[in-house]
């Protein structure tokens, strides 16, 4: 047997650390305009990076090693110093650009263990911050081999959602290298239109002498942008565009392209069978099918793909999330309340009929993003309230924002699962789970009531407030397609 005393340990090495005697190394940081003390030997034996500085540096008069770090917050380092001597990290009310800061220099420091906590703890919570901020992640990512987590978040979110990249406000600061990366990638998930595009675009922001018209344009800024593309324009997949993306796109830039490559673009429209002396890249692994089936739609209002991917698996009844690119379902919208309206008969009307449904609720005044999955069909033609048998459903609550872990509730009582509401109650009642209900009379958007009351129909409660009724801001029903292969 093994008795932990791990509190009191930490407790008194954050006290040696406070304390103002006995130190022999001072770290100035901040521009060298702050300082914090330390001890030799606890710093080399808790990061391999102090080792080196230190065994580097050569003690002044005092017997003290002094150690610059002009670039780092006095903020972030006294952070540092708490985990690096007590084990501590406090995360609470934390921005999340602080968080990432901080999770880039704990790498620098070599601090192996909290920088793998920090890279999970900013993609398991702080994902739409991610995504929202990806040219900035993409940067410290692509400079450096050390997250291969964020490098796979990331490597997700270039294959299946490009647009959170190209339409970014960032994009244009993207570095060649990167662009290049980007526009290399055969499962790029974009049409090869937009991708020249976006690269024109990119080259054209990179000089600010290039006018806005392009029929002012000189012989010589057509060079200026060729030799700004030169490693950009040889990853455009041309031979794979149709003869109008030709004439309306290619063409007005056809002199920063090499000649036997515009004579082969053309010969290839006219005679496709015919060897060009060009190569002809393969084209790009778009896939065909996406979460949403109206492109120009924003998939959701509430939740996020990873929601989509982790619900999907709850269907399937696996214990991890697909992968976002691996998704078996389209998530094909039925009614959004902010957009339909909140009534419950408005639910019944629209949803009648369909089979394999999901409504998702957004509360009022937090993070909760909670719902219920249906495998079977919601029916408005009843006379009387009607409990629906099956073993699949289930109700959950979403991990997002302050919500730290999502909560899966099965259907314990197969028998009281869903309920089909009676047509004299379909102004008053909408999706009945259980023990989870649309409440009545409060249609506006700003009252839009919902009810939720855990008895014995389901495994678990999936809110931690005591308040069982509660507002919400926006709900959402989806229709779950397997998608064809």
């Amino acid at each position: 047997m093994s008795l932990n005393f791990f509190d009191k340990l930490s407790q008194n090495l954050i006290e040696l650390l406070n304390a103002q005697n006995s130190y022999n190394v001072r770290i100035e940081v901040e521009n060298n305009e702050k300082s914090f003390t330390a001890h030799s030997n606890v710093l080399e034996f808790r990061s391999s990076y102090f080792r080196r500085e230190l065994e580097n540096t050569q003690p002044n008069e005092n017997n003290i090693k002094i150690i610059k770090k002009p670039n780092v917050s006095a903020r972030i380092f006294n952070i540092i110093l708490q985990y690096i001597y007590g084990g501590i990290v406090n995360l609470e009310n934390i921005e999340t650009k602080f968080i990432y800061d901080l999770l880039l220099i704990t790498d620098e420091f070599e601090l192996e263990e909290l920088t793998n906590r920090l890279e999970t703890f900013l993609i398991e919570s702080k994902g739409s911050w991610l995504r929202s901020n990806f040219i900035l992640i993409y940067h410290s990512i692509f400079s450096q081999n050390n997250f291969k987590k964020l490098q796979n978040f990331c490597n997700d979110i270039v294959e299946n959602y490009p647009n959170l990249i190209f339409e970014s406000d960032d994009f244009t600061s993207l570095k060649e290298s990167e662009l290049v990366s980007l526009l290399n990638r055969n499962d790029l998930q974009m049409e090869e239109v937009k991708i020249w595009d976006y690269a024109i675009k990119w080259g054209i922001s990179q000089n600010s002498t290039l006018l806005t018209n392009l029929h002012d344009w000189t012989k010589e800024n057509f060079t200026t942008l060729k030799t700004t593309l030169q490693q950009c324009l040889p990853h455009i997949r041309y031979f794979h565009l149709s003869s109008i993306e030709v004439v309306d796109k290619i063409e007005p830039y056809k002199k920063i392209l090499d000649k036997q490559l515009w004579k082969d673009i053309n010969q290839h429209l006219l005679i496709p069978d015919r060897p060009v002396k060009s190569i002809i890249l393969p084209p790009r692994s778009v896939l065909g099918t996406e979460l949403s089936p109206h492109a120009d739609e924003p998939f959701s209002a509430i939740i996020s793909f990873e929601h989509a991917a982790e619900i999907s698996a709850w269907i399937d009844r696996k214990t991890t999330a697909y992968n976002l690119k691996n998704i078996p379902y389209k998530f094909e919208l039925i009614l959004r309340g902010t957009q339909d309206g909140f009534a419950p008969q408005i639910f019944w009307k629209t949803c009648h009929g369909h089979a394999g449904t999901v409504v998702l609720v957004k509360v009022e005044g937090t993070d909760e993003i909670i719902g219920g999955y249906n495998p079977l069909e919601w029916d408005n033609s009843n006379i009387h309230d009607k409990w629906m048998k099956t073993e699949d459903s289930f109700i959950f609550s979403l991990k997002n924002g302050n919500i730290s872990n999502s909560i899966l509730s099965r259907v314990k009582n197969s028998q009281r699962a869903i309920v089909n509401v009676s047509k004299k109650f379909q102004k008053k009642w909408g999706p009945y789970f259980g023990d989870f209900w649309v409440n009545s009379g409060y249609f506006a958007l700003d009252n839009a009531r919902f009810s939720l009351s855990f008895g014995n129909y389901y495994e678990k409660p999936i809110r931690t407030s005591s308040l069982n009724h509660f507002s919400i801001i926006n709900y959402e029903v989806f229709k779950i397609v397997r998608k064809t292969i």
